[in-house]
């Protein structure tokens, strides 16, 4: 028992021809899923005005429109099955055929092999045969809400906010039956008349609110802000599908279409902390910018202490020009840096990094060691010319050339070792000046002479 497609211009020759009924369906609104064929008989000569409600007649015609899915069944079992637009010429002497049209072919084949009752191939007419029409087109406007606040976290990293709140959320979603041997084998079967939208969507509305609360785990575990959720509709959509896919796929042949969310609300008191943090956020980052551009010149300052330190390296190495002369120009150096600083990065976090970096490296002046080529440095190696720090001999000491004697006169430049200073002390009062090379010919405290 298998249905063959018909021209259209010979199904009018056929149904005057024999004794046949026409089985056809009106257009299915988005209220019916399931319905019943009406059963018109021809009116020809040789109408078949006996024919019994639940018999097919061999050779009848069933049409079958676009967005709809025709079954046959017979003694309760599914015998054909139809989703292709168009008219059927039923005969019971061919096999069953399968005819999936816009559904998908690889779900209808599978449930078929997962039936119980398999298809019927051949046989006796049955005493009970039936035809039933499925909307498969997409059901628009099912609206769902929260009636209770669901767990929801909110994640920005952006203000270092982890909140664990609750939320409220509405909107509405479609659905379509994608495999309706399911939806009949399990949701409405042999049903008389019509099957309403309303008859499973109560329970329906419940469960994709209860799937609800991982999908939006997800979404917000990617940190999308709650405000901005209604923009992943299409993500919350596949996500709700694994969430249901045993409930709804499965077990009753459903598939979510499409998602529309309202914004999301969650409590005043965690709506308003939230709203603080961004604009704590916001100020901070306008006065950042503020810093940054102020920072800019003393970025330039930096470069100045550094050319003020190389000049200050310069100065104490250079013996040609004599020290009245190579502290003069460690000085205007100083005083250009100063200047600047002074005008444009006064106490900039900045400025204090180029001051501690000026301090550090005129206290590695003083401790350090002067190399034959004239560089002065404080590791082992000179930083122009590669050359090992000198080892000092005991008792030794270092000539103005660079050079490490133990004898009265250098060994490299033949100048004489420096006279040891000893320390001053006033014979009257005890004063004692601070710098032994420097002392004055009287007292500043007794006016004692020395």
């Amino acid at each position: 028992m298998g249905l063959i497609k018909a021209a259209k211009d010979s199904i009018e020759s056929l149904l005057a021809d024999q004794w046949r009924e026409y089985f056809y369906c009106d257009s299915l609104s988005d209220s019916v899923l399931m319905t019943k064929a009406q059963k018109k008989v021809s009116s020809g000569r040789n109408s078949n005005t006996k024919g019994s409600e639940n018999i097919i007649s061999d050779g009848s015609v069933i049409a079958v429109n676009e967005g709809q899915c025709m079954i046959i069944v017979e003694q309760g079992e599914i015998v054909e099955f139809s989703a292709d637009a168009g008219k059927f010429v039923y005969d019971s002497s061919t096999e069953a055929s399968l005819l999936t049209g816009e559904l998908d072919e690889n779900t209808i084949l599978d449930t078929v092999k997962n039936l119980v009752n398999r298809f019927s191939f051949g046989g006796n007419t049955g005493n009970d045969q039936r035809v039933y029409f499925f909307n498969i087109k997409e059901i628009k406007g099912n609206l769902f809400g929260t009636r209770n606040p669901i767990p929801f976290r909110v994640v920005d990293t952006n203000v270092g906010l982890d909140l664990d709140t609750t939320a409220r959320c509405n909107g509405s979603y479609s659905f379509k039956i994608v495999d309706p041997l399911v939806f009949y084998k399990n949701v409405c079967g042999n049903v008389t008349h019509d099957y309403k939208t309303g008859d499973i969507t109560g329970f329906m509305k419940d469960e994709l609110v209860d799937a609800l609360q991982p999908a939006l785990a997800k979404i917000s575990a990617q940190g999308v802000r709650y405000s901005a959720i209604p923009d992943y509709a299409d993500d919350i959509t596949e996500i709700l599908n694994e969430e249901l896919k045993e409930a709804w796929f499965q077990n009753r042949g459903i598939q979510i279409v499409s998602m529309n969310l309202n914004p999301i609300t969650i409590p005043e008191e965690d709506e308003k902390m939230f709203r603080q943090l961004q604009q704590e956020m916001a100020k901070k980052k306008s006065e950042l910018q503020i810093d940054i551009m102020k920072n800019q010149n003393g970025l330039l300052g930096v470069d100045l202490e550094k050319q003020r330190i190389a000049a200050m390296h310069a100065a104490a190495s250079n013996d040609a020009v004599g020290p009245m002369f190579a502290f003069a120009n460690m000085n205007m150096a100083g005083a250009a840096t100063g200047m600047y600083t002074n005008q444009n990065v006064q106490a900039s976090p900045v400025n204090m990094a180029a001051q501690m970096y000026t301090m550090n490296q005129v206290d590695q002046m003083q401790n350090g060691w002067t190399c034959s080529c004239g560089q002065v440095n404080t590791g082992k190696f000179c930083t122009e010319c590669g050359g090992k720090k000198p080892e000092v001999a005991q008792n030794g000491w270092t000539c103005s050339c660079g050079h490490v004697n133990t004898g009265k006169f250098c060994e490299e430049c033949g100048a004489k070792k420096p006279e040891a200073v000893t320390a001053v002390k006033c014979s009257k009062c005890g004063w004692t000046p601070e710098n032994p090379s420097q002392t004055p010919k009287f007292c500043p405290e007794c006016g004692e002479s020395f």
